[in-house]
């Protein structure tokens, strides 16, 4: 009986057994069917533009892009850029970024949200990987591609580790509308200003052969304290000791140079392997060779700043104005700069206001709010800018008649870069038009830009070029002396040097 018992026991618990391990089976096959439903639904172009993401026009500009609009008829899908080719990575990827757009569609508010920001190479790099746009475009060496394209490619594969296909590549997947500017100068940037020099005053300057204009602002002689005291918030050390500079009059632009004014430069001096009517050996390079890419960044050129040449190409551009109209422009010393900058203030900005209270990078401010104003008014920077460059009649003049000595674009200076050049300076006495280091590998840069928290748009602010970095990408060997092919927030502004017997007198100013 006992044994009979234990049979019956043992049957009905092989079959309990194979009713959990059948239940189990069942529902894990369903979970994964679930699962793999889920996976693909989560992963359709609706579900990205209908139901999570929270982007506006997205789905707009990536049908007008090649990847949808194109020859071949092949579609690529919103996962097909924006999530890694495969593995655990494509799965931990799309938690990541799914938590993140589920949190942006809940809290936050999508009208605040710097959409153009989000289109940048900085924010580029966190959503799209190099192994899906691999999967696709598996041949890098195509059948037709130029020979700019081919070395472009060689050097990816020699520099993988720097460099992203987005690199150069980053409009791709949604289309941008090329924007123009006018054909004539702002209305403001010229009133006032009388054609040519007449003494020492403001004018304005005719390039000759072009019916272009800018403004030059007479900044008199005068002294000040150049550097940040220590008890300046968010001083850097390279901005002191403090020292006293005294300076001789000189005119300086009132805003950057312009597109407008710029190219005119490269009509007139943008040739390459030229020849000469008697020597048929090439010549020298006379001026800018073609650019890879749009140096304009698609913005749009006119009044905008010009952007992305390199400082040789900026001393170049002073070389040929002054050759062209007869006047001595170069690009302003860094005492200059900061001088015109200040407009006889000495405070961290030229107008009232706390870096500590404008800054974005306290956690404080994030919580009680960041300030604005009137930072706002005379300066694009990274809260207000578009994350663009913007023509000059967007901001307010310093209290000199100067525009955007505060953001915008970042400015070449002409003094070679040391962070301890301040220090090296006598200690006792003024300093009487100082030009920085004899030598050096990077110049100086003053003025922040539209990429800039408003800490770094204090007048003594300082930084430098990063030749190396803003090469990264150029294929040439040697690298292009005449644009950077990764930066795109630098620009800069002349100066014309004071000719002695143009007046008889100059007032002067201290601070």
């Amino acid at each position: 009986m006992s044994s009979r018992y234990s049979k019956i026991k043992s049957s009905l618990s092989r079959r309990k057994s194979w009713v959990i391990f059948g239940s189990g089976f069942v529902c894990a096959i369903l979970l994964a069917f679930a699962s793999q439903s889920g996976l693909q639904y989560t992963s359709t172009d609706k579900f990205c533009d209908q139901t999570c993401h929270v982007h506006p026009q997205a789905t707009q500009t990536w049908i007008k892009s090649t990847h949808f609009s194109n020859k071949s008829g092949v579609v690529t899908h919103c996962i097909e850029c924006h999530l890694p080719a495969g593995g655990v990575e494509f799965y931990t990827e799309k938690t990541r970024l799914g938590i993140q757009d589920i949190y942006g569609k809940l809290f936050k508010d999508i009208k605040k949200i710097d959409w153009e920001a989000k289109r940048s190479l900085e924010e580029g790099k966190t959503f799209t990987y190099d192994s899906s746009c691999v999967k696709c475009h598996a041949n890098l060496f195509t059948t037709g591609l130029s020979k700019k394209g081919v070395d472009a490619h060689l050097h990816y594969q020699r520099a993988k580790d720097k460099m992203r296909c987005i690199n150069c590549h980053l409009r791709v997947g949604h289309f941008s509308e090329k924007k123009e500017e006018p054909a004539e100068a702002d209305v403001d940037e010229l009133k006032g200003f009388p054609e040519g020099v007449k003494g020492f005053q403001s004018y304005a300057q005719t390039i000759p052969g072009a019916n272009v204009k800018f403004a030059m602002v007479a900044v008199p002689a005068g002294v000040f304290q150049m550097g940040s005291p220590d008890s300046e918030p968010y001083r850097r050390p390279g901005e002191g000791p403090v020292r006293k500079v005294r300076l001789s009059p000189f005119w300086m632009g009132r805003a950057e140079v312009s597109w407008r004014e710029y190219e005119i430069f490269l009509l007139q001096r943008g040739t390459r392997g030229k020849h000469d009517d008697n020597d048929q050996a090439p010549k020298a390079v006379t001026g800018p060779t073609p650019p890879y890419g749009s140096p304009d960044q698609g913005w749009g050129r006119g009044s905008r700043p010009a952007i992305t040449m390199t400082h040789h190409a900026a001393v170049i551009y002073c070389d040929w104005l002054s050759s062209v109209t007869g006047g001595k422009y170069r690009l302003p010393t860094e005492a200059e700069w900061e001088y015109a900058c200040r407009a006889g203030t000495t405070t961290p900005y030229f107008f009232t206001g706390d870096p500590a209270r404008f800054t974005a990078r306290s956690w404080i401010n994030k919580i009680r709010g960041v300030k604005t104003s009137p930072i706002g008014e005379f300066a694009k920077y990274q809260l207000n800018s578009g994350s663009r460059a913007s023509p000059p009649s967007a901001s307010k003049p310093n209290p000199w008649g100067l525009v955007n000595m505060l953001g915008n674009v970042k400015e070449f200076c002409q003094d070679w870069y040391d962070p301890e050049a301040y220090s090296k300076y006598p200690a006792v006495g003024e300093l009487l038009n100082p030009r920085g280091p004899e030598s050096g590998e990077e110049h100086v840069i003053r003025g922040s830009s539209f990429k800039s928290d408003a800490a770094d748009l204090r007048s003594a602010a300082r930084d430098h070029t990063k030749t190396a970095d803003w090469l990264m990408t150029d294929p040439q060997s040697p690298k292009s002396i005449w644009w950077y092919s990764d930066s795109n927030d630098v620009g800069f502004r002349v100066v014309r040097e004071f000719e002695e017997g143009t007046t008889t007198e100059i007032t002067g100013r201290s601070q």
